[in-house]
């Protein structure tokens, strides 16, 4: 590794980014126009889940029509634009795209329905991403909630 990439690696793993320009095989960019996104499933974990109970992880099935492979910051928001997963620097590669997304450490759920949307870095700049349907938890009874309908 070159004395470049080396200093670019510890100076931005140090800020929490990344060094997309610099992989070893040229081809990894940040995701832009060439690149559609589109939500196929968002789950959590657990669920159903009870009233100030606190979800463990985000799941999101993600397909990337493209190309190539292209970085990108991945965060999941509830309806009132409250970010309730924590952003998570991710590599898409054409195709199915399953991500992991650590929880908001306060976030709760306490009224009858959540609706959520998956937000990405679309040429540097976060986009909320297309989804094939609403991703809602509703309450079910009991004051717990649930994704599954």
């Amino acid at each position: 590794m070159n004395k470049l990439k080396l200093a670019c690696l510890l100076l931005l793993s140090g800020l929490g980014l990344s060094c997309a320009a610099f992989d070893h095989d040229g081809r990894i960019g940040y995701c832009g126009g060439n690149h559609r996104l589109r939500v196929v499933d968002l789950d959590m974990a657990p669920d159903p889940i009870a009233e100030k109970e606190r979800v463990k992880r985000w799941f999101v099935r993600l397909r990337a029509d493209g190309t190539g492979e292209c970085r990108t910051v991945i965060r999941i928001r509830d309806n009132d634009g409250e970010e309730v997963g924590r952003e998570v620097a991710y590599r898409l590669r054409p195709g199915m795209n399953e991500i992991s997304v650590e929880p908001s450490e306060r976030y709760r759920l306490s009224r009858g329905e959540h609706c959520f949307e998956v937000v990405a870095d679309i040429d540097r700049t976060p986009r909320r991403v297309d989804a094939e349907r609403r991703f809602c938890a509703r309450e079910i009874g009991k004051r717990r909630w649930s994704m599954r309908s």
